[in-house]
């Protein structure tokens, strides 16, 4: 029996409640379980999902276009290269006519208000698959990974090491719903931009080592996310210090977990002794990316599944 749920949109952490997350985490345990046995699960048969490129992928596309592809439904690659959103068409004209000719659509783009104004004219659910400001579904099968290893992942304390960018915001926001709390350093000049953060759970330290005191979970990103290439040689000076090493997560509690949204730059944001090491989860991280967003999709469709 499938409880109808009006639409909803998925465009940053702070749109579910905990109880949703809840929901959703266990029934990406069970579709987990489910693609590890070879079970077919396909309830989404006659679906489309929509996939709107503005930025390159590899994680997100493969996990949503397998994931879409495995519940038995269809994914359509778009690029705004190669549509016309790159020739001009308004953001608002493109998500009506899309929503009308498919169920669901994903969008990875470069503003947040990007998103928010197609959402704002679609007849169907939007995800966020990445822009400037949030990375909802990363941080979600982050949540995923931590819990399979580790178990509840409140009363914890996550370290981020590095620049104050869309994971961070979307970690901080996650801290408030999940209830755990999040020790930040970046360089100065790549600081927290306070207008992007609701929440008191967390306490920023000039030195990326002391972040990592007691830790539970040290997190990173590349130096330089897309969109800002041009200033590369700047960020590598300044970000001079902030490699997660062997050291650091030495500091970290004892059964600390390393993770990276990938990809990674090997002795630039962290030693390859760490990334390669036995702390490391950042595989689990992200093959959890297909299994998140299958449970994910299958929510915005079909609601909660008794």
């Amino acid at each position: 029996m499938l409880t109808k749920k009006p639409i909803k949109h998925y465009l940053q952490f702070s749109d579910f409640t905990l109880e949703e997350y809840e929901y959703v985490i266990e029934r990406a345990h069970l579709i987990k379980r489910k693609f590890k046995n070879y079970e077919i699960y396909h309830p989404l048969i006659d679906r489309t999902l929509v996939m709107v490129f503005e930025k390159n992928s590899t994680r997100t596309r493969l996990s949503f276009e397998a994931g879409m592809h495995q519940l038995g439904g269809a994914a359509i690659y778009l690029n705004t290269r190669d549509s016309q959103l790159g020739r001009g068409e308004p953001v608002e004209d493109a998500g009506q006519v899309m929503s009308r000719m498919c169920d669901i659509i994903m969008v990875r783009t470069f503003g947040q208000d990007i998103i928010e104004r197609f959402a704002a004219n679609s007849r169907v659910p939007v995800i966020n698959g990445l822009t400037n400001e949030h990375h909802p579904c990363q941080v979600f099968a982050d949540i995923f990974t931590y819990i399979e290893h580790r178990g509840s992942i409140a009363g914890k304390v996550v370290a981020w090491i590095g620049d104050a960018n869309n994971m961070l915001y979307s970690w901080l926001q996650a801290a408030e719903v999940f209830g755990f709390h999040v020790n930040v350093s970046t360089p100065k000049g790549y600081d927290i931009d306070l207008a992007q953060v609701k929440t008191q759970r967390y306490t920023f330290f000039d030195n990326p080592s002391d972040a990592c005191e007691g830790a539970h979970l040290v997190n990173t990103d590349v130096w330089t996310s897309m969109g800002y290439e041009a200033e590369n040689a700047a960020r590598i000076k300044a970000f001079d210090g902030w490699i997660v090493d062997s050291a650091k997560m030495a500091r970290a509690a004892p059964e600390a977990l390393f993770m990276h949204c990938l990809p990674a730059h090997r002795g630039e944001e962290v030693a390859a002794e760490v990334i390669d090491g036995p702390q490391s989860v950042v595989w689990d991280e992200a093959e959890n990316r297909l299994h998140v967003q299958k449970a994910l999709i299958e929510y915005l469709l079909l609601g909660k599944i008794n």
